[in-house]
């Protein structure tokens, strides 16, 4: 049974623990990638402190997400994942710019870039993410995060991208 670090989802009558896994890291990292969008982050340090237990607590009252201790194989995934997109960030753009056929991608949303700078870093450089669940999961991110209309076209950018990778 994997390891998984364990989220109390509070509710007027009882707890719920809910196991918090790929997908809500990946969650987690969509935020801080879109955190990325407004202000790089200035060192490694930074990111650490974002990850740690007294940060993530103080912003569960918010948002259940951030309720629970991430496991270090989480954390590790998180912070290489928002460093390896800042690290690729003009190239994941001349990507996202390259397959936005009739689209400025200076009109997208700092979310739609966020969603599809972390699909295209999945897609090109996470070795444990299949193509295909890099772009399921920046979708339903999107239909959480976004509109129906933005979804669809991180499809079909996600799905253009694919496509020339496999060429």
């Amino acid at each position: 049974m994997p390891n998984y670090a364990l989220r109390a989802v509070w509710h007027e009558k009882h707890t719920e623990v809910i196991p918090v896994g790929r997908k809500e890291a990946r969650e987690i990292a969509l935020h801080l990638v879109f955190e990325l969008s407004f202000k790089q982050f200035e060192d490694d340090d930074l990111l650490t402190d974002r990850l740690e237990k007294s940060v993530m607590d103080s912003l569960a009252g918010d948002i259940a997400l951030y309720a629970g201790e991430l496991t270090e194989d989480q954390k590790r995934y998180i912070h290489d994942t928002v460093l390896g997109v800042c690290a690729h960030y003009a190239e994941l753009d001349a990507v996202v710019a390259a397959h936005s056929t009739n689209w400025n991608t200076n009109r997208l949303t700092h979310m739609t870039m966020s969603l599809l700078r972390l699909a295209l870093y999945e897609m090109q450089y996470a070795e444990d993410v299949p193509v295909g669940t890099a772009i399921d999961e920046a979708v339903e991110l999107a239909k959480k995060y976004e509109s129906k209309e933005a979804s669809s076209f991180i499809n079909g950018v996600l799905g253009a991208a694919a496509r020339e990778k496999a060429e």
